[in-house]
């Protein structure tokens, strides 16, 4: 099996790698596809010495650029795909780089998949794609209701989605502003009624690798969690 991760060096992607180069795992080769080069040489350092790092691949791109997409497909069976921009408040401000991104870049991710015969694509979702009240949530629902309905006009691909709480301590995470606060006496929260949903990078990552195993095509899988 030939995986692609797109959003590849993000914290998703780098616990998925650790824990898929770690474990016994019938591969051929994962594909990172994603646009920091930076963050992709970090990534080559850290899984230089594992004894499976040579069936690891590097991509530099972005999901707006289908063309380069096409590329990165070939000979992929699997494609995880994690690349979005998700900050909340950065949504607002920039709205249409949100769109470009979540929803015009999963329909490349679609369209390129059924043109490279793709056996199988698990798209990451949010909580906030429920009943969405801001930008963000609103992209992320577009995303999610392109990839449930590719399946009706795709007979041999199969499309799922994952949407799941926050990734508690991943990067950018309320985590972070808690532990940034810990020695004063006032933790700061949005809204004394809000109410968030925490799921662990290791939950996340097993209910992905459950969903590739489980999933037939237009699923939104949503675990329970705390």
């Amino acid at each position: 099996m030939n995986i692609l991760i797109t959003g590849g060096t993000g914290s998703f992607g780098k616990s998925f790698l650790n824990k898929i180069l770690n474990e016994k795992n019938k591969f051929n080769k994962i594909i990172v596809f994603s646009r920091d080069e930076y963050k992709q040489h970090k990534l080559k350092k850290k899984f230089l010495k594992n004894k499976n790092f040579k069936k690891l691949r590097f991509f530099l791109g972005d999901i707006r650029d289908k063309d380069r997409l096409n590329i990165a497909l070939r000979d992929i069976d699997t494609i995880i795909h994690a690349a979005a921009l998700k900050q909340v408040d950065s949504a607002e401000y920039n709205p249409t780089e949100y769109v470009k991104t979540n929803v015009i870049g999963a329909q490349n991710i679609i369209e390129c998949s059924i043109q490279n015969n793709i056996k199988k694509v698990i798209a990451l979702s949010t909580d906030k794609a429920s009943s969405p009240i801001n930008l963000y949530g609103a992209t992320k629902l577009c995303s999610d209701k392109l990839f449930v309905s590719a399946n009706y006009y795709s007979g041999k691909n199969i499309f799922s989605v994952v949407r799941y709480g926050n990734v508690f301590g991943s990067r950018g995470s309320v985590a972070e502003v808690f532990k940034n606060r810990k020695n004063k006496k006032v933790i700061s929260i949005t809204d004394k009624s809000m109410t968030r949903f925490n799921i662990t990078l290791d939950e996340s990552i097993n209910m992905v690798l459950w969903c590739l195993k489980n999933s037939y095509g237009g699923e939104i899988f949503v675990p329970k969690i705390k």
